[in-house]
């Protein structure tokens, strides 16, 4: 079977034996797309993983072959994520899921990059769900990154009529930008790239330049009453990030990291202190989260239709360097057709 390998520098297609199921519980399905993540550009770009690892977590998949207690069968078309905390231990008491031992050791396999992979009957019945006929695939295969934006959101306890800001406006900041709009929050969004701020103000977000930050600030505060927004999403891996969030949030407000930064930057500790801020950071979302996310993209709630770039898995390499280079907002790469295409 087909596969889209890291091989040193680049990302190269090759063939490895076909998986089978082997009297396992779960099921092989048939990839038929993979959502191209930040987080599998970071690991590429600064060679985290090893050679011959495969990348790539949010598929939508044809269901193959199966041995299962669930009511999925062969022929079904579902979406899954990769994780799955173990529901009992102390992080997962805490309502931290994704620092679970068992949620990092869970995953699909080989990886998303595959013609075929096997889900395992805990993600079956845990984390897959059927795709409705009303939804295609690239935009169903945001039901995993949203997921991650809805846990984000829940981590900050809004209220009513809070104002947000969300700090850089790729595919993930507009995506928590749609989120945030459908549960009813005013949004304002920063980005330095137009075609970004532009988009975002077609999807209903107030959007801004924010390169020149004391105009951006000014803006911020006639739009919050002088006071600051009340929440502020940093989804740009950008140092200058940091700086926007603490000079437009306000007072008593809050500051949700949902980025790395190059230089590991931190936040100073007296702005925080004297501010009374809350900083706090959010990775990867809980079963309720994905339930969340599914139902808000099969409503049609959230909408991600214009936010994919389709790609042939042999074009697999072009699609990792428009995303470095923010030629593309987010990339899909096509791997197989469904059996019913």
């Amino acid at each position: 079977m087909k596969t889209a390998q890291v091989c040193e520098d680049k990302i190269v297609i090759k063939e490895i034996e076909d998986i089978k199921l082997n009297n396992r519980k779960g099921a092989i399905v048939r990839v038929l797309g993979c959502g191209l993540c930040g987080s599998d550009i970071v690991k590429f770009k600064h060679k985290i993983v090893h050679n011959g690892a495969v990348l790539g977590h949010e598929i939508v998949a044809e269901i193959i072959e199966i041995d299962s207690d669930t009511d999925f069968k062969a022929g079904d078309k579902i979406v899954t994520s990769h994780h799955i905390p173990c529901g009992e231990c102390n992080y997962c008491r805490h309502g931290n899921v994704s620092m679970c031992l068992h949620f990092k050791n869970t995953n699909i396999k080989p990886g998303g990059f595959s013609e075929k992979v096997f889900v395992s009957e805990e993600h079956l019945k845990n984390v897959a769900y059927r795709v409705p006929e009303n939804i295609s695939n690239e935009e169903i295969s945001f039901y995993e990154p949203l997921g991650c934006c809805i846990r984000a959101i829940k981590r900050c306890c809004l209220q009513k009529n809070d104002k947000v800001l969300v700090i850089g406006l790729g595919s993930i900041g507009l995506l928590m930008g749609e989120a945030l709009r459908a549960l009813g929050y005013t949004v304002f969004g920063c980005d330095f790239i137009q075609e970004r701020i532009t988009l975002a103000n077609e999807m209903g977000i107030q959007a801004f330049n924010s390169k020149n930050l004391e105009e951006f600030c000014t803006i911020i505060k006639e739009k919050t009453q002088d006071y600051g927004v009340d929440t502020v999403f940093l989804t740009a891996g950008a140092d200058k990030a940091i700086e926007t969030a603490l000079k437009t949030v306000r007072q008593g407000g809050k500051i949700l990291v949902f980025s790395s930064t190059p230089n590991n930057s931190g936040f100073p500790n007296n702005e925080v202190y004297y501010k009374e801020l809350t900083v706090l950071g959010s990775y990867s979302p809980s079963p309720a989260d994905l339930k969340d996310s599914f139902e808000l993209l099969t409503s049609r709630r959230v909408k991600v239709k214009n936010l994919t770039t389709v790609y042939p898995i042999e074009k697999i390499q072009q699609a990792f360097d428009d995303t470095i280079s923010n030629k593309i907002f987010k990339a899909y790469i096509e791997i197989s057709k469904n059996s019913t295409d």
